[in-house]
């Protein structure tokens, strides 16, 4: 794919100084893909890249006459570094994670030739210099604008590229190294670059492929022409579902210019494909609404409220702040925000208020336990390592022994604690919970019963003594049984697992079973923290609230994520965010 560069004649007038190659930003081992910043991906190109009109000279020519007219900038003047940018400042690494997360087949081996990259542009002798210098490299110019991609290098130097490569292919410029380009233009919202760039493409292509897509959208939408992004979105949805990025710039676009309608109907659509919002795209309409008056829109932001609740969703602490801001700055209505922490009560420490309860109702277990038993138990993969007649043997046991209080994984829980002997630690917890005259039991394999270092016989006896025991074959799968005892015990029963049964949950069928046996492992797996010496077994205590963004029409009570918490999917915000009206 090629573009030509007319108009140019002498190349060495394109500059007027002397160029000077100075230090560039460290050099990264990691390769910043446009795929990591703009949602790019390396595939087949779907868009026909045919030609449809003949080359736009005007907006050829305005692109490379402005490498004619670089800014001359004070040569003995040294670049200034901000005390928090460099990258050894405190939260810079995590901010460079967060801001460019790169999967473990991204990552490329340390280039070997560290090289100062310019940071001023270079005319065609000064590059055919560089180029012979690393000529090992393989499509050097493509090589070298990656290199100033990693590193942000500006605007001037990578246009120089594209004017040194244009005279030596009588005008012609590589699509590739046009589209790098344009993410450098992007990066550093040169607007003018940007749109030159996009008339180039339009007048040259009916259709591009999916990563220029999205970078012109992402450069447009702050521009005096940003409702073309939306044509170009448009132009997507022809071959594709536009991607959540897609939708977020456009939906900027049109909060920054003004036209809520526009926006809204884009968060509509996207959601009406299924399609998970990012956090940005709703924390701007709440930002957006701090200038707009009247319920209709109040109506809107509330119900993002509740979606965040229906699909157990948490706000950053950056988007939290834009809530707490917004519910204070409607007229009228006094409402008073505080950001506090929910007490093991389920007490808030800000308003005193209790939040919801973590526990299921009748009608919620009921739901979940025929998914579970038909999803998981009897549609779920148990038998690639159990037999239909084990597991009949095990629903006959459940059935003719009184409904348990706690269910035991029980090689699960004798491993918990690798310096200590497996049978005594399974002996401690049990004979601990006994004491306190519960009911339970021990699902365990055959080979605990035999007597070796590991397991002595005389432990599993008294295990025996003080439980209830299934012992399954040795290749068998304890989750089936775990979640299969427990369910059918009743809704007080409780669990004992390190395992977070998070394959158990894919299985399930829907979003909505999901949540609830989300809520349910939350309120029903006991947690062993600590053993001391002896048979002291310290158990965490089970969440009695649930964690979800809740309402009670004068109050509103909204988990968050910490910046400073790094948090794991299957776990949950410990701050809140309290918003009540003051009467």
């Amino acid at each position: 794919m090629t573009f030509y560069f007319t108009g140019i004649r002498s190349f060495p007038k394109l500059w007027k100084s002397n160029p000077y190659l100075g230090l560039g930003p460290g050099h990264s081992s990691l390769s910043v893909f446009l795929k990591d910043c703009y949602g790019i991906k390396n595939q087949e190109k779907w868009f026909s890249l045919k030609t449809v009109c003949p080359q736009n000279t005007k907006a050829m020519n305005l692109l490379v006459a402005k490498a004619r007219y670089v800014r001359k900038k004070d040569e003995g003047s040294s670049k200034q570094v901000s005390a928090d940018s460099h990258m050894f400042a405190a939260g810079a690494a995590k901010k460079r994670s967060q801001m460019n997360p790169l999967s473990k087949e991204h990552v490329l081996p340390p280039v070997k030739n560290i090289f100062q990259l310019p940071t001023k542009p270079l005319n065609s002798e000064e590059w055919d210099k560089l180029k012979e210098d690393f000529k090992e490299k393989a499509n050097f110019e493509n090589w070298i604008i990656s290199q100033m991609i990693k590193c942000h290098s500006s605007v001037d130097v990578a246009k120089s590229v594209l004017a040194w490569v244009a005279a030596k292919n009588n005008g012609i410029v590589g699509y590739d190294l046009l589209v790098k380009y344009l993410y450098l233009c992007v990066f550093h919202k040169q607007t003018s670059e940007i749109i030159d760039v996009y008339e180039i493409m339009k007048a040259r292509y009916k259709r591009l492929e999916s990563g220029a897509y999205t970078l012109l959208i992402r450069g447009l939408i702050h521009t005096d022409r940003w409702r073309e992004a939306l044509l170009l979105l448009e132009d997507i949805k022809k071959v594709m579902i536009p991607s959540k990025k897609n939708y977020n710039d456009c939906i900027q676009g049109a909060l920054f210019h003004q036209d809520v309608n526009v926006a809204w109907n884009l968060y509509q659509e996207l959601l009406g494909h299924d399609i998970v919002p990012m956090l940005e795209t709703l924390k701007a309409f709440f930002d957006f609404g701090k200038d707009m008056k009247g319920d209709q829109y109040s109506n809107k932001l509330q119900d993002i409220l509740l979606y965040l609740r229906n699909n157990q969703l948490y706000p950053g602490e950056s988007f939290a702040h834009s809530i707490k801001t917004w519910f204070e700055s409607v007229p009228g209505e006094h409402w008073k925000g505080q950001f506090t922490t929910i007490q093991q009560s389920g007490q808030c420490l800000g308003c005193g208020k209790t939040v919801e309860s973590i526990h299921l109702s009748s009608e919620e277990y009921e739901f979940l336990k025929e998914k579970i038993m038909r999803d998981v138990i009897d549609g779920g993969d148990q038998y690639k390592k159990t037999t239909p007649q084990e597991l009949k043997r095990f629903q006959n046991f459940v059935k003719y022994h009184p409904p348990f209080d706690i269910v035991i994984d029980g090689l699960n829980v004798a491993k918990m604690f690798p310096k200590a002997r497996e049978s005594q630690v399974l002996l401690d917890v049990v004979s601990q919970l006994a004491k306190q005259n519960l009911q339970v039991l021990v699902l365990g394999r055959k080979h605990m019963l035999k007597q070796n270092s590991r397991w002595r016989k005389d432990d599993m006896e008294k295990v025996q003594k003080q439980a209830s025991f299934f012992f399954a074959d040795n290749i068998s799968e304890d989750d089936p049984f775990l979640l299969y005892a427990t369910l059918h015990s009743g809704n007080h029963c409780k669990f004992i697992t390190k395992d977070l049964m998070r394959d158990h949950k894919a299985c399930l069928p829907d979003a909505k079973t999901q949540r609830l046996f989300f809520k349910w492992q939350q309120g029903h797996q006991l947690a062993i923290v600590s053993k001391h010496p002896g048979s002291k077994v310290t158990f965490q205590h089970i969440l009695i609230y649930d964690t979800v963004v809740q309402t009670t029409g004068d109050s509103w009570h909204i988990p968050y994520d910490d910046d400073v918490v790094e948090r794991y999917s299957y776990e949950v915000p410990t701050k809140w965010l309290c918003l009540h009206r003051k009467t």
